[in-house]
């Protein structure tokens, strides 16, 4: 007798039924043929950046495709091997069922991004709140955190502006992310990161508490048309030192900041966001990075007035604190807990090392399922 069952057998391909029938397999092959035939033009590649996006866009539809059509050849071998009715095939029927299981989770986690920003690129914005070095070394934790699961996933990361600490850590850091559904997955770490351990700047060995917000937007492309009043932007070129002596004394970077003052259209509340680019030597191209940024906020601003939801936001005004914390890091009791779904982790360390897929999952399970 099988150890596993006809029953699961059944459930495995009504599920893949059900996922095939939300995919829209026909239309994926469909653009992946049309953007091949683009991409034999003899002038596909005058426009760079467009032939990159389209090449990559072809890639990732192969990807997807192919990965569906492995799954359905395994899900036909467990049934096959069901219908041979040869216990000796047991182990093999295992193997490939819980492949096409795994399998087949991954399908229907990734086909929850559904939404019209969910594909884009995103901006992630990390802020030290009060608390002096401790915050400012917990933003800067932080932001390892997120280079190393991007790192984990192949996405692509640009530090676009680092504020160092005064004496260590980093006062705030913005990076562009780029990736399949980089946007839907990464917006769930909108919110307060709250940090509790016994802190290595503290001389009695006292435990400590450090907030740090983190902010998420989506990152507009040309598609997307985003109005930005120009009397309400302000904006200063200047040089930006780098290095601390030596030979690094006279490397200098230009760089861009932005001012912009945002008004809500709902409630007439007024507030100044601040946008700083610095990672280029050509000040054109750091303030068309900064002014990318500031329209990604302002998109982002508008999809949550539209949705009447609160975003949490970075405004000079509010305070980086309890109020809105939506994850815990207790080091000293070895437990990462999120406080919106109750998912824990008590594996901190590779929580810190970019393993945060669990707390993502069980966030985007528990709002769409």
């Amino acid at each position: 007798m099988f150890s596993i069952s006809g029953e699961q057998i059944n459930e495995l391909r009504q599920r893949f039924k059900i996922l095939s029938e939300k995919v829209n397999l026909e239309g994926k092959e469909f653009e992946l043929t049309e953007l091949k035939i683009r991409q034999q033009d003899p002038e596909f590649w005058n426009n760079q950046e467009i032939a990159e996006e389209t090449s990559k866009k072809i890639k990732s539809l192969e990807k997807f495709l192919g990965s569906y059509e492995k799954l359905k050849e395994d899900i036909e071998m467990c049934s096959f091997i069901v219908d041979e009715n040869d216990e000796t095939l047991d182990s093999e029927l295992i193997e490939y069922y819980n492949k096409s299981l795994n399998a087949l989770e991954e399908f229907e986690f990734y086909n929850m991004f559904n939404e019209e920003t969910d594909s884009m690129s995103c901006a992630l914005r990390i802020t030290a709140g009060a608390g002096g070095t401790e915050a400012q070394d917990w933003s800067q934790m932080l932001s390892r955190m997120y280079i190393m699961y991007c790192q984990s996933h192949d996405f692509n990361v640009e530090v676009t502006e680092m504020n160092e600490g005064d004496t260590a850590g980093i006062k705030n850091v913005t990076m562009i992310i780029e990736g399949p559904n980089a946007y839907g997955l990464l917006k769930c770490e909108t919110g307060i990161h709250r940090l509790v351990r016994v802190s290595p700047f503290n001389a009695q060995g006292k435990r400590m508490t450090s907030f740090a917000s983190v902010f998420v937007s989506p990152v507009v492309d040309d598609t997307i048309e985003v109005v930005v009043d120009k009397t309400k932007l302000s904006e200063e070129l200047f040089k930006r030192s780098q290095g601390a002596g030596g030979q690094n004394n006279n490397k200098v970077s230009t760089a861009c900041r932005l001012k912009y003052q945002y008004t809500d259209p709902d409630t007439g509340e007024t507030e100044q966001i601040i946008v700083e680019n610095h990672e280029t030597r050509k000040q054109r191209d750091n303030r068309d990075r900064a002014m990318l940024i500031l329209k990604s906020i302002l998109y982002k601003k508008e999809l949550d007035r539209k949705n009447k939801q609160k975003a949490l936001l970075e405004d000079s005004k509010s305070d980086i604190g309890w109020g809105a914390q939506i994850r815990s890091y207790v080091f000293d009791d070895s437990r990462v807990k999120d406080h919106r779904t109750g998912y824990q982790e008590t594996d901190v360390q590779g929580v810190m090392g970019g393993k945060i897929d669990g707390f993502i999952k069980a966030y985007l399970l528990s709002k769409y399922n």
